[in-house]
This record gives C-alpha cells, sequence and structure tokens, in this order.
C-alpha cells in the first residue's frame, strides 16, 4: 500500500495556527490538558513543553531542526511527553514558565523550552535549542538523554528543584506588593521621564541599543510628562524615534504597517513579523503626536496602519487577526526585501527610468544589498526599503538648480513615489505571503478597538470610529460562553479558553474610547457590565491587584499578577487606567477607590523601576491630576453643539473626559432612563440645562463644576 504521508499527532483537532503548524511533526506533540498530566504520571515520565506563537521566527527554525527530524522526535516519544502551547492563547501558561526559565537562566524568550514533573513543576528551562551541539550551545540530540538520565537516576533532586522553583515564582508573586498608600506621586514621573531621557539615542530614538523594540506605551508617557510640565525634550524624543521609526526598514514601506522590532540601533533591519497590538499603540502614539504638534506627517502615519489593518487584518465580521510571519519561501524576510535587479526593472518598465532613479535613491536600494543572512552574517544581495532622504531634499538634489526645491518639485517627487510604491504593492502581492494568524484575541482587538475610536475622534473620520465599533460588537457577542463569561479567542467560528484581566481590562478600555467618540451611551453600560467580572473574578481583596486568571482557572499551577509592561501594557496598570476613566465619567467614588487601592498596591513594583512601568505612569498622571470632566448639553442636532464638542476632540487633553448629554428628549435605550450610566451619576445629577438656549459646557475639577457658557473660547480658558 503506497505511503500517505506523515500522519497527524493530536494538535490537527486545535483551532491555534501555532498548534497546527506542528500537527505533522514526528513528534507526539498533545495540547495542554489533564489528559496529558494524567499520562505523564501513569507512564513515569516527565514533561517536555515546548511554547511558541505562530509568526515566531525562531519557532519555525527549532521546529526544521529538531520537531521535524526522525531522530529528535524518537527521542521525545520515548522518554517525555511533549506538550505544546500558544503562548498567545495561553499567556497565562506562559506567564508562569517564562517567569521560572527568567529564575532559572537569567534571560527568557521563545520558542520557550520547559522540562517539568507530570505536577507542572520545572525543573530545566531554556529557549532555541539547536539539533546538534555547536559552539557551547547544547543540542537536542544531546540535550534529551540527559534529562531522561537526570529524571531516572535523580528523582528527588528533580522533584525538590521543581518544587522550589514554583516557590520561587509564587514569591515573585506578592514581593513588593501591600499597602503602598500616596508612595507614587509626581516625583515617580519625573523619575521615570529621567530614566527615558537617560536611555534615550539621540540619533536614531529609541530608548536601547540593538535590538530596538517600539514600546509605544512609553511613547504615550512622555506626551503626557511634557504636557503636564511643559518641558518639550518628553515631545522631542517621541518625534525622534517615530520619525525615525517611519523612515526605517522597520516599517513596511510597500504595505504599510510595522514590523514587530528593529535587530539594530538603525530601524532598518527588523523581525518581520507583524502584530495587531505594535499596529494599535502606535497608531495610538501617532495620533498623539499629532495632537500635540500638528504636523500631518504623523496623522498620515495612523493613517497607513489603518489601512494595513483594514486591508490584511481584519476579518469579514470586523474583528482583527492576530499577526502575519516573518517567514515565507522557507526563511525570514522573503516577501519584503528586494533585489535592485527587481526592483528597478519592475519600475523602470511600468513608469520609467527617471522614476526608478527616484525611487531607488528614495529606498536606498543597493547593488550588493542591504540585507544580510542572520545566521551566516552575508549580504544576500537584497534590499530593506527604507527611507534615506526626504521628498524635499531629493528635489533639491535633482532639481535643475542649487538650494530649497520648491513646492511643485516636492509635489511632483511624492507623487511619483507613491506611484512607484503601488506598482512595488501589485508585484509583491504575485509572492508566497507570510502566513497569517487569524485568530482573533479579545485583549488585542481591545487595543485596537481603543486606537481606532481615539483616531477616529481626533481625526474626525467616521469610518475609523465605525470600524471600532463593528469590532466591539463582534467580540461582544461572539466571545461570549453560554453563561455569557467573556472568552479569550475566537477562530474558524470557535470561541474558546476563558477570558483574563487582560481581556477585560482592554476591552473596557475600547468601549470607554468609543463611548468618547459616539456619546452612545451604550458603550458606557457595556465597559461598566466588563468591570463587575473583573473585580468579581481577579480582584485580590487582600494585596489589592488583579490577577491575571480567576480562581476558577485550576490548570495553571501560580495564580500570577502581571505588574511589567511587555510588548502591551500589563493587565494591572490597564485596570488601573480604565478604573480611573470610568470612574471619572460615571462619578462613581468606589471605582475611584478602587483605582487608588491599586495605587498603593503597585507602589512597590512601579516607584523602584517607573519606566519598566510606563502604562502605570500613564494611568498616575491621570490619578494625580488635574483632571477635568466637561459636561456639554444641547440639541444633538445643532451646528452650535457640534462645534462645541469638535473644539475638544481635536485637543491634546489626556486628563479630560467629555460627555454629552443631550437637552432635547430622545428614544429612550431599553430598560427606560436608568439604562443611562451617566443618569445617577454624581456630579452628573445636578442639571445641566441650556443657557438663552444654546449648547452649553460645564467644566468640572474635582466633581465641581464651574459656571456653565455658551461661549467655545471660555470653555477652552476654563480648561486651561
Amino acid at each position: 500500500m503506497p505511503d500517505s504521508g506523515p500522519r497527524p499527532n493530536r494538535l490537527a483537532r486545535e483551532k491555534s495556527p501555532y498548534l497546527l503548524q506542528h500537527a505533522f511533526n514526528p513528534v507526539d506533540w498533545v495540547p495542554w490538558g489533564e489528559e496529558a498530566f494524567a499520562r505523564a504520571r501513569t507512564e513515569d515520565r516527565p514533561i517536555f513543553l515546548s511554547i511558541g506563537y505562530a509568526t515566531c521566527h525562531w519557532c519555525h527554525v527549532m521546529e526544521r531542526e529538531s520537531f521535524e527530524a526522525e531522530d529528535v522526535a524518537a527521542l521525545l516519544n520515548r522518554d517525555f511527553v511533549s506538550i505544546k502551547v500558544d503562548r498567545e492563547e495561553r499567556p497565562d501558561i506562559d506567564g508562569v514558565y517564562m517567569t521560572a526559565c527568567q529564575l532559572m537562566t537569567g534571560q527568557g524568550g521563545w520558542p520557550l523550552t520547559i522540562v517539568m514533573t507530570p505536577d507542572k513543576q520545572p525543573f530545566f528551562a531554556g529557549t532555541y535549542f539547536p539539533r546538534e551541539s555547536v559552539a557551547g550551545r547544547a543540542g537536542m540530540l544531546d540535550l534529551l538523554p540527559r534529562l531522561a538520565s537526570l529524571w531516572r537516576e535523580r528523582r528527588a533532586d528533580v522533584e525538590a528543584a521543581g518544587a522550589s522553583a514554583l516557590a520561587a515564582i509564587r514569591e515573585v508573586e506578592v514581593r513588593g506588593l501591600g499597602s503602598g498608600e500616596g508612595a507614587l506621586d509626581e516625583e515617580t514621573l519625573r523619575r521615570g521621564f529621567s530614566d527615558l531621557r537617560a536611555r534615550f539615542d539621540p540619533h536614531q530614538g529609541g530608548f536601547s541599543r540593538a535590538p530596538k523594540f517600539p514600546a509605544p506605551h512609553q511613547l504615550l508617557f512622555l506626551l503626557r510628562w511634557s504636557d503636564r510640565t511643559g518641558d518639550r525634550r518628553g515631545v522631542e524624543m517621541v518625534e525622534k524615534t517615530l520619525l525615525s521609526m517611519r523612515r526605517g526598514g522597520v516599517f513596511d514601506h510597500v504595505g504599510y504597517g510595522f514590523h514587530r522590532y528593529s535587530t539594530d540601533a538603525r530601524w532598518l533591519v527588523p523581525h518581520f513579523e507583524k502584530m495587531l497590538y505594535d499596529q494599535a499603540l502606535l497608531a495610538m502614539a501617532y495620533t498623539e503626536l499629532w495632537q500635540v504638534t500638528g504636523d500631518d506627517a504623523h496623522r498620515r502615519v495612523a493613517g497607513e496602519i489603518y489601512e494595513y489593518v483594514a486591508r490584511d487584518l481584519t476579518d469579514a465580521e470586523g474583528g482583527f487577526y492576530s499577526a502575519e510571519d516573518a517567514d515565507s519561501e522557507g526563511r525570514e524576510g522573503a516577501f519584503y526585501v528586494w533585489t535592485r535587479e527587481e526592483f528597478d526593472g519592475v519600475l523602470a518598465r511600468v513608469l520609467g527610468e527617471d522614476a526608478a532613479a527616484i525611487a531607488r535613491r528614495a529606498f536606498r536600494v543597493e547593488a550588493r544589498g542591504n540585507f544580510a543572512d542572520e545566521a551566516s552574517g552575508l549580504r544576500t544581495g537584497e534590499n530593506i526599503l527604507h527611507l534615506g532622504e526626504t521628498p524635499a531634499e531629493i528635489a533639491a538634489a535633482v532639481g535643475a538648480g542649487a538650494g530649497a526645491a520648491d513646492a511643485r518639485d516636492v509635489a511632483d517627487v511624492e507623487a511619483r513615489l507613491e506611484q512607484a510604491r503601488r506598482v512595488l504593492f501589485e508585484r509583491r502581492a504575485k509572492r508566497e505571503r507570510p502566513l497569517l494568524d487569524d485568530k482573533i484575541l479579545t485583549d488585542w482587538n481591545g487595543l485596537m478597538i481603543a486606537a481606532l475610536a481615539r483616531s477616529g475622534l481626533a481625526f474626525g473620520d467616521k469610518s475609523l470610529v465605525e470600524a471600532a465599533a463593528r469590532a466591539a460588537d463582534f467580540i461582544l457577542e461572539r466571545l461570549r460562553d453560554g453563561e455569557g463569561r467573556l472568552l479569550h479567542r475566537y477562530r474558524d467560528g470557535d470561541a474558546a479558553i476563558p477570558a483574563g484581566a487582560a481581556d477585560y481590562a482592554c476591552l473596557m478600555w475600547g468601549t470607554i474610547e468609543l463611548y468618547g467618540a459616539t456619546f452612545d451611551p451604550r458603550w458606557l453600560r457595556a465597559a461598566r457590565e466588563l468591570l463587575d467580572p473583573l473585580m468579581e473574578r481577579f480582584w485580590d481583596p487582600e494585596r489589592f491587584g488583579v490577577f491575571n486568571v480567576d480562581e476558577a482557572q485550576s490548570d495553571v499551577p501560580v495564580r500570577q499578577k502581571e505588574l511589567y509592561d511587555g510588548a502591551t501594557p500589563s493587565a494591572n496598570a490597564t485596570t488601573w487606567y480604565v478604573l480611573l476613566r470610568l470612574g471619572r465619567l460615571t462619578g462613581d467614588p468606589e471605582l475611584l477607590d478602587r483605582a487608588e487601592a491599586l495605587r498603593g498596591a503597585l507602589a512597590g513594583p512601579v516607584g523602584g523601576a517607573p519606566s519598566a512601568h510606563a502604562m502605570s505612569l500613564v494611568a498616575l498622571d491621570l490619578a494625580l491630576g488635574p483632571a477635568h470632566e466637561v459636561v456639554v448639553t444641547g440639541d444633538p442636532g445643532d451646528p452650535g453643539t457640534r462645534r462645541m464638542l469638535d473644539a475638544l476632540a481635536g485637543r491634546y487633553a489626556p486628563r479630560t473626559s467629555v460627555l454629552f448629554k443631550p437637552a432635547a428628549p430622545r428614544t429612550e435605550a431599553p430598560g427606560g432612563p436608568a439604562a443611562d450610566p451617566l443618569a445617577e451619576a454624581a456630579p452628573f445629577t445636578a442639571a445641566h440645562d441650556l443657557l438663552e438656549g444654546k449648547a452649553t459646557a460645564y467644566v468640572c475639577t474635582g466633581f465641581a463644576c464651574r459656571r456653565p457658557t455658551t461661549d467655545i473660547r471660555e470653555m477652552m480658558e476654563q480648561l486651561a
């Protein structure tokens, strides 16, 4: 009988694109679950746990080298029970074992490799391992027999090491947490700013040497610092960073969107995966920078990000996909790089040699290439497109005379570059695309909803707000279990995995921003409805803060609290921020009391390393104030009402909340007037009447409102 090819393992029944990538490995992979642990106990084997994600380059490398190799698979299948976990589906599991890896080795990353007892106690940790030992790095063929021997011959030592590792992880969770009431203050903000300024790269932007990560929540904090103090250095650091990133290879100049991070200090050579959360947070940063500076270049970048997301990361029903891979055609970056021959050929044929020459100059396309193979360091002859000169500089250089180019010359260069981009985009579309990780995650969608709503409000772009609302409706309707509880992941018609604290907090952020962009009370109702289970199921009543998972999530050995920001803001920082936002919008003192308790609980970690908790600094800036609430009342159809709201919409005011109370009766929501979450909220229970029949603003601070005004200039002066 002819061979029908490799047989699938038990991952073939999963929904995760990452797990499905490994479904035909010769390794007998099983998903995380009690079946795997029971089998390990029955067969008296240790567990080999491998954690990664679908767009992880080094995860692909380790798969090709080891997990597709029959000799490595034979060792794993003989001596271990092998479990695969998608870190994006189960960030709670990843968090526990990444902490173990960092404690045991001093570093971490993906792929994450853990060997543990059947009781989930880790006794060995690492990241990427090659198939064979090389250059001082242990290979799988040598490592696996040693670990199996250790399990058989030194069981007591192994179990003691595993128990000690879990105890150390639990200690990390409580260290420094508790009541630090009043300990976080403006001096904390100053130290956060000083630390970022000390690490700032004045030449290329960013806050590290190679590799460089975007860390947009640090940029959001710096803008708030400058707004608070008048110190323009914060804005200057943000602008330098975001301009450098947009010009660098970390930005996709053909199809838009940002790659995950830069492997060098110049933002030139990225790891080419594209993540939804980076697009969301960077779009928010560019939007806020536009509000601060008025430079339309920043608004354009936000629009380019949204164009990419709408085209390539949006599901037909409105939700947003997670990521695109770095690899295609079996290697990293193949979809994105260009030889000079291909670049010149396609542009010269379609647009002519002059246009090709301008584009070649703008994108720094070299005959020998600027992209090197990561393993050998040798140039491949391919180019990562990046902007070496501005259109004005190119226009001046290629123009007839010396000196600055006039506006027509600059506009001509810009038009030619846009034509070239479109031609390159059409050519690139014929290549093999990287894998699309099309799972929809609640927390990442919450971040994108927040970004779209905030940008839509600032830019006056209803299409962005509509995209945010469509995604929010999708999450709120589709990612629920049979009892109405929020779920974490949706893919291929299947919603699964109980939501964590980050899911609730990020989705709350999105719905709060949607209220600000639409003044539709249903979004505040949604935020309040999300808050109740967040507080009931995740809040720690003893030491405060929120756990990553609720008590019902019994398959995780340690119930962690996410404090430090990673690529996304931490769950506790985001919870603190949304408690403040919702508390001020609704005037609910209980929410503000919870926020203050969380401020005290975070005093140790945030006070010890402020810049590592940038989203907490954003929340602290709001907590310290001065914060304003502006209640606008008027006829929704009156142009004067619209002008008053528009004056507030485009303004950078991170500590101002705007509420709208229609003066004219309108159709009541289901449940009657009490369904409006503002109906009984102090200080907004006081009548907000029109003055002289005109749209009227009440500027409030500390729940006390100043005298009402119908004059937009006076309203802005009161805010100032």
